[in-house]
């Protein structure tokens, strides 16, 4: 059976047009970031977690199952395999809490078990900015928390270009967690 991705109208998969970036990795293979198709959805199911990052990201279950109008679908490529996925939230709930406008969410970024400790993480957050300012124009910037307990998520996302922006969001399931954020444009 084929996972089936949510957040098309009538039917209609809004993720068929597939716009990518392509950032190199250590000088010779490529990591991808395109939106979640068919196709994808059906390797993502195969990206597993360890135990304790479930906790933070999900399963890849969870994520295929919440994709919508708001919620969008992103995978993680490295030579054309998938390794990872993130959801890009355009109602990023904590804008309200912080008072900030025209801004996008970072939600459920996470690598394969067997693939970190390889640089993928950091290579991908940093091919995340230009897929951005291709696909999500029109915001002027990306937030995201991370867990207080997930110090590697932390730091991949301040090598990847997040900056920290010095408060802590306290009201998740896991517990505290840093804010950081992104020019897009």
């Amino acid at each position: 059976m084929k996972p089936e991705i949510n957040g098309g109208n009538s039917g209609v998969n809004k993720f068929n047009l597939t716009k990518h970036i392509h950032t190199r990795h250590k000088g010779r293979q490529m990591v991808t970031i395109e939106k979640l198709t068919n196709l994808s959805a059906e390797a993502v199911l195969k990206v597993t977690l360890a135990e304790e990052q479930v906790k933070f990201a999900g399963t890849a279950a969870d994520f295929l199952a919440d994709g919508s109008d708001t919620i969008h679908l992103h995978v993680i490529k490295f030579d054309d395999d998938v390794v990872g996925f993130f959801k890009i939230d355009v109602m990023y709930s904590l804008s309200n809490e912080l008072g900030i406008e025209n801004c996008i969410g970072l939600r459920a970024f996470a690598i394969d078990v067997n693939q970190q400790g390889k640089g993928l993480g950091s290579a991908s957050v940093k091919a995340l900015f230009p897929y951005l300012k291709q696909n999500y124009s029109s915001y002027g910037s990306i937030y995201l928390t991370v867990n207080c307990k997930n110090p590697g998520a932390r730091i991949c996302y301040q090598k990847g270009g997040f900056e920290d922006s010095g408060e802590k969001y306290l009201g998740g399931a896991a517990g505290p967690q840093y804010i950081m954020h992104g020019k897009i444009a």
